[in-house]
């Protein structure tokens, strides 16, 4: 199932570099999980063309990455996103009844503290859903 969801993602940012041949037999084989007989019947091409052609895709999504480091970006930022939407909601949390007691004195910092805490939570989680 791992290698699945690596070549989704893979071909999720490189797929577009493949040709339109490439593109339409790798997603009938990894995302339409058809046969490579049924694949061939159809593209009119052999079996063993069709699993070069399969393994050829997957290595050069693979170059592509090990070039570009384009998910190994996006792996990190959404990791990066998930971290400041814990920290944000902990501080919350854990500073929310202060914050609240402080801004109901005559400090004004608390209320806007707290406002900016809510305001990153939310950005945070916005960015995670974008991911």
């Amino acid at each position: 199932m791992e290698k699945i969801f690596e070549q989704s993602l893979l071909y999720d940012f490189y797929g577009e570099l493949l040709t339109e041949h490439q593109r339409k037999i790798y997603e009938d084989a990894v995302f339409g999980d058809l046969s490579l007989g049924e694949i061939a019947r159809d593209a009119g091409i052999s079996r063993q063309g069709v699993h070069d052609l399969i393994k050829r895709c997957d290595r050069a999504l693979q170059e592509y990455e090990a070039k570009l480091h384009l998910l190994e970006r996006f792996l990190k930022t959404k990791k990066e996103a998930e971290k400041i939407a814990q920290l944000a909601e902990f501080a919350l949390a854990t500073c929310g009844g202060r914050i609240l007691r402080e801004a109901a004195g005559e400090s004004e910092n608390g209320a806007d503290t707290e406002i900016y805490l809510r305001e990153i939570r939310d950005l945070s989680r916005g960015l995670i859903e974008e991911l």
